[in-house]
């Protein structure tokens, strides 16, 4: 396979450890190889949200349900002989989900102290898609500003923020109308939700009151 068709995924220490997971497999299932990256808060985040247990240092990819064989490279956290840390390395572009604020702050100023904010410097030099998926509230004027310097370096800022419109029913519905908009982001076909202009759109009333 292309490398020059790989996606990158880096996830991190904020809440939101569904998101991830769920994405993994959309962009698993789209056929592509998938660089894996996790940082130690992002393995615990994972074990208190989701009771995924993964090992940093011995990773098996059946802890995420996949068969032996699937499409995922794993690279740990402190690997900067990865090929995800240089720009000679080709992607499709990369994804930090769930996206700590600490992660951000770092790859909004350039501090690459591990392989998530190397490879996702490497995005922001080479003028590739980088998303991050922040899931933190309130925010902080720090925050702010670190999303808008990203925004400005060419990253785009994806909150983890679901819409009702589609009248989701399930927490899973909601998890999967985050993971479509990062999807189109990537330009990966999707149908995991209903798409507002497809006709079946909800009727929405005014009101003065």
């Amino acid at each position: 396979m292309s490398a020059g068709g790989d996606f990158v995924l880096a996830m991190t220490g904020a809440s939101g450890a569904p998101y991830a997971v769920a994405l993994l497999r959309q962009l698993v299932g789209s056929g592509r190889r998938v660089h894996l990256t996790i940082s130690p808060s992002g393995a615990q985040v994972l074990r208190e949200e989701m009771g995924i247990d993964v090992s940093l240092s011995q990773f098996d990819h059946r802890v995420f349900g996949f068969p032996e064989g699937c499409a995922i490279l794993y690279h740990h956290h402190a690997d900067f002989s990865a090929g995800i840390a240089s720009g000679s390395f080709r992607t499709a572009g990369m994804v930090v989900a769930p996206c700590s604020m600490s992660t951000l702050a770092a790859i909004a100023h350039g501090f690459t102290t591990n392989l998530i904010s190397r490879a996702a410097d490497v995005h922001l030099k080479e003028r590739r898609k980088l998303i991050l998926v922040p899931r933190e509230t309130p925010l902080s004027l720090v925050h702010l500003e670190n999303m808008a310097a990203v925004t400005r370096a060419g990253a785009i800022v994806l909150p983890a923020m679901p819409g009702w419109y589609h009248r989701p029913q399930t927490l899973d519905d909601v998890v999967q109308f985050i993971v479509a908009r990062i999807c189109d982001q990537l330009g990966l076909e999707n149908t995991l939700v209903p798409r507002w202009g497809d006709g079946a759109e909800p009727r929405v009333e005014e009101s003065n009151r």
